[in-house]
């Protein structure tokens, strides 16, 4: 039973994760590869996203993995400035790297 259960849930990570691959194959066409790969484990990760849809999953693993790996997010947040501003100082770079990866979708506040 207990190796059931196992094969199960390996079939439903694998199933969940080829659906966020397609998702952001879709979303960022242009991502690569490292990038590409550190999203998706990201989001498979992410316990917060554990039930989102594959696209949403998808789309705030991007973002976040851009604001923390590509911007100086966590540099103005270590200088001691709020979530918001930094976010606010980071957007135009995160649109930037976006852009570059051929996504459409623009940022929003709420990202």
């Amino acid at each position: 039973m207990i190796d059931a259960e196992l094969n199960c849930n390996k079939e439903n990570a694998l199933a969940k994760r080829m659906e966020i691959e397609g998702a952001l194959s879709h979303l960022a066409p242009r991502i690569p590869k490292h990038e590409f790969e550190a999203t998706v484990d990201h989001a498979m990760a992410s316990k917060g996203l554990s039930h989102a849809s594959a696209e949403t999953a998808a789309w705030l693993s991007l973002v976040a993995y851009v604001r923390h790996a590509l911007t100086e997010y966590d540099d103005l947040l270590a200088q001691g400035y709020d979530h918001e501003s930094a976010r606010f100082f980071v957007a135009a770079d995160i649109d930037a790297t976006l852009n570059s990866w051929g996504v459409r979708r623009k940022l929003t506040a709420a990202d």
